[in-house]
């Protein structure tokens, strides 16, 4: 028996395919090769064809039916994981009206902000807990002002792990937590905020009906599975988006627990189990895949930006071409704590919603060309990315966060020892290293799902935790005195 997961990225698509019996990875892959293109016609904007999601969700799904030579008839369930707040819009017939106005997108952060006004501050903090910003709804309300022949088409609008489960059942729907990601969601009233439709004048119908994170959602098509090479009738039994799904590959499920990624952005998510907000909307607040009407469990995302691809972006520019991202990182660690004074600011990738939706630029300050190398500018970005992640974690502790233990994937900026080192000892918490990944995540959770395990306990017994690194209590001055001066220049 085994269950299928696919990750939707800005970057890429990836497949899993988890035997349900042992938990382990019989196959994943992940299409393109290189990064999937992205259209900006205008800087600020970012844009993506849905139809290309799928293509590469089909290649790699095709990869991993043929790496495990398994029937198709035994996989039980399929999970979806997205890239959030992207906006998709179909017709009546399910075709697309146009390219995907995905995450990192800025248009729409003037309807955001004018709806935070009209609406109130303090009713948009209470009942959406967040203010509307750049997300899914204003991105909306762009369309519907810039291209009102194609806004007058809609039939439904979804995100793209929704179009995802449209193009594999022919049932549109959205879950609660992805309706709170797209700022739809009334957390006081637990429904569809009316607020945002009067305020932008959305007619209820072109939002999709509201279907389960967990539980059947929909089963695969014949004419999907003749693409896929799936069974007909296979169970889409999970959803969500990629920063809960994140925590969900890391068994974070209950209040105080943290996850953890740092890829082209980075994100620390945690779960609350009371209705809080940050006055300032610096962090945001959506509904967790667990979140009842009788049980909270809140998602507090802590995202940035400028994170991976300021390492990238180095790398690509002020390193020489031989080197790669580990001789980068044995290079940094030549440096000392501090980085012999020099700080780097690592917003460079839009606006920044920490900084409150603030577009300042990456910045480095205090480089002395006697006594400075590569080094120091290696190592000066790495923690510059790291105290980003402090200077957000300090507004999750004001909403009562007990950031005591972070849990990661072993990928990405946690590949590299000064990131895991410097973190740990600037937050003061245990940074747990785990074997996972999104899709795979996003399978055992369709194993939840569809009642082939009883309780995500059981779905992640399996879990394999790789490394363990406690905080440098040693050197905590040092770190403190480096942020203490980083902070200076935001």
């Amino acid at each position: 028996m085994y269950l299928l997961g696919f990750d939707i990225g800005s970057s890429s698509v990836k497949a899993a395919l988890v035997d349900a019996e042992t938990g382990k990875i019989a196959a994943s892959d992940y299409f393109p090769k290189t990064e999937m293109s992205m259209r900006a016609v205008q800087a600020g904007w970012a844009e993506q064809d849905p139809e290309m999601w799928w293509d590469n969700l089909k290649l790699a799904n095709a990869s991993v039916l043929a790496q495990s030579k398994v029937d198709p008839q035994d996989i039980k369930a399929i999970g979806i994981s997205w890239q959030m707040h992207g906006l998709v819009m179909v017709d009546r017939g399910h075709r697309l009206l146009r390219p995907s106005i995905i995450w990192c997108d800025s248009r729409a952060v003037p309807y955001g902000e004018m709806a935070f006004r009209t609406i109130g501050e303090e009713k948009s903090l209470s009942h959406l807990l967040n203010s509307p910003g750049n997300f899914t709804a204003s991105k909306l309300a762009w369309v519907k002002e810039h291209e009102p022949e194609l806004y007058d088409q809609v039939y439904k609008i979804m995100l793209p792990g929704d179009y995802i489960a449209m193009k594999l059942t022919g049932e549109i729907g959205m879950t609660v937590e992805g309706f709170s990601e797209g700022i739809f969601w009334d957390f006081k009233e637990n429904r569809i905020s009316q607020d945002i439709l009067d305020h932008f004048g959305f007619d209820r119908e072109i939002l999709p009906s509201l279907t389960p994170v967990f539980g059947i959602q929909g089963k695969v098509t014949t004419a999907a599975a003749k693409e896929l090479g799936l069974h007909p009738g296979t169970p889409v039994s999970y959803r969500a988006g990629d920063q809960p799904n994140n925590a969900v590959s890391l068994n974070v499920f209950n209040p105080g627990e943290i996850a953890s990624t740092a890829g082209t952005s980075g994100v620390v998510y945690g779960v609350l189990d009371e209705v809080k907000y940050d006055p300032l909307s610096r962090v945001n607040i959506f509904a967790h895949v667990n979140h009842q009407p009788a049980q909270t469990r809140l998602g507090v995302l802590l995202c940035i930006n400028g994170t991976g691809i300021l390492n990238s972006w180095i790398k690509k520019n002020m390193t020489p071409a031989r080197l790669d991202y580990n001789q980068m990182n044995e290079l940094a660690a030549q440096s000392p704590i501090g980085a012999k004074g020099i700080s780097v600011i690592p917003f460079g990738n839009g606006a920044e919603r920490v900084l409150e939706n603030k577009d300042s630029g990456s910045s480095f300050h205090g480089i002395n060309f006697n006594i400075h190398s590569l080094a120091d500018i290696l190592r000066a970005a790495q923690e510059g990315i790291v105290f980003s992640f402090q200077y957000g974690m300090e507004i999750m502790k004001k909403l009562g966060m007990d950031i005591r233990v972070i849990r990661a994937g072993n990928a990405n900026m946690f590949l590299s020892p000064l990131f895991r080192e410097t973190l740990a000892a600037i937050s003061g918490a245990v940074i747990e290293l785990y074997d996972t990944d999104g899709a795979a995540g996003a399978a055992k959770a369709a194993g939840i799902g569809a009642g082939i395990y009883r309780s995500p306990q059981e779905a992640f017994a399996s879990l394999k935790k790789i490394m363990i690194v406690e905080p440098d209590t040693q050197h905590a001055g040092r770190y403190m005195e480096a942020y203490d001066r980083w902070k200076k220049y935001l």
